[in-house]
């Protein structure tokens, strides 16, 4: 992060500054005129809170594309805490981002790979908080058979559908060692056995 040291000095001498930032929304590029209160590590990332026009802001300071120090102080608001609004950071950030939740069922790895404690050496009942039922879809995916969705329904009608479609595409496929061109539904011909 070539901007990690210039944020810190920001924040030991109270200096406002003007950040070029990389947001995950439109317009990506942002430009901000802030003052930065204090710096937070969490899971190994760096993250700058700072006050501006608009109030107290969290940035990832590896998406500061540039920081133009000023020549103007700041004094940090009397009864600002940065640990007690980082907590509340943390519970909004999770409520926004965990609207729903889905029931499965876990395979001891499943449930490793889920993070979820399993109760035994079979499978493994779990509510998990999920974003959506898009992002759910992409990331049960992942775990393939290790894990089954019971609900919401149209989470579980999603799974369902591309586990159909990916059957489809793939089934009689493979036979011994003749594979399928792809769109083809039968084994290509062996032409080094004329079969």
């Amino acid at each position: 992060m070539p901007h990690l040291a210039a944020v810190a000095a920001a924040v030991w001498a109270r200096r406002t500054v003007v950040l070029q930032y990389r947001r995950w929304r439109a317009p990506e590029e942002i430009e901000r005129r802030v003052e930065p209160y204090g710096l937070v590590l969490k899971a190994g990332r760096w993250y700058l809170v700072a006050g501006g026009t608009s109030g107290t802001r969290t940035y990832r300071v590896d998406q500061i594309l540039e920081i133009r120090p000023l020549e103007e102080e700041f004094v940090i608001p009397d009864g600002f805490d940065l640990a007690g609004y980082w907590n509340g950071y943390l519970a909004d950030f999770r409520a926004r981002l965990h609207t729903a939740e889905a029931l499965v069922r876990l395979t001891p790895e499943g449930g490793h790979r889920l993070g979820v404690t399993p109760t035994g050496t079979g499978w493994t009942e779990a509510r998990v908080p999920i974003e959506s039922i898009d992002h759910a879809h992409r990331e049960f995916l992942r775990l393939g058979a290790d894990v089954e969705v019971m609900a919401p329904a149209e989470l579980r009608s999603r799974i369902s559908e591309t586990a159909r479609n990916l059957t489809t595409r793939y089934e009689g496929c493979l036979l011994g060692r003749r594979f399928c061109r792809p769109g083809q539904q039968t084994p290509a011909p062996d032409t080094r056995t004329g079969a």
